[in-house]
């Protein structure tokens, strides 16, 4: 049975969580979604947040500013980061990388799950 994927009103999450639940429980909705995604806040600690992207393939989060650090983690499919200096990043189930630090978008090439890692404040 999966964990309960809320985020409490205070910032303490409980957690663990169960990254393959997530994953399946978001691939699901991103497929039935006309946008082709899902989203969703999973932990909360001051400013870093943690949140698992779902795509299906083709689908898109159009180009936008980059938080102060983030990082992104696979965990099903492939996906690429453009940032608007042409930079590329692509990514594979089970790799990790560092988001670019500048506007950019990112494309699932195939359908895709992503766990979105990022500092959101001041240091």
């Amino acid at each position: 049975m999966a964990h309960d994927t809320s985020v409490s009103d205070d910032e303490s999450a409980p957690g663990p969580y169960e990254l393959a639940a997530l994953a399946e429980e978001h691939l699901t909705k991103a497929r039935g979604a006309a946008h082709g995604r899902s989203a969703h806040l999973v932990l909360r600690d001051g400013p870093l947040r943690q949140s698992v992207l779902a795509l299906t393939a083709g689908s898109a989060l159009g180009e936008h500013e980059a938080p102060i650090a983030a990082t992104l983690q696979v965990l099903h499919g492939r996906v690429r980061v453009t940032a608007v200096s042409g930079k590329e990043l692509t990514l594979s189930v089970g790799e990790l990388g560092l988001v670019p630090g500048e506007r950019h978008d990112l494309v699932a090439e195939e359908d895709s799950v992503v766990i979105l890692t990022t500092v959101t404040a001041g240091l």
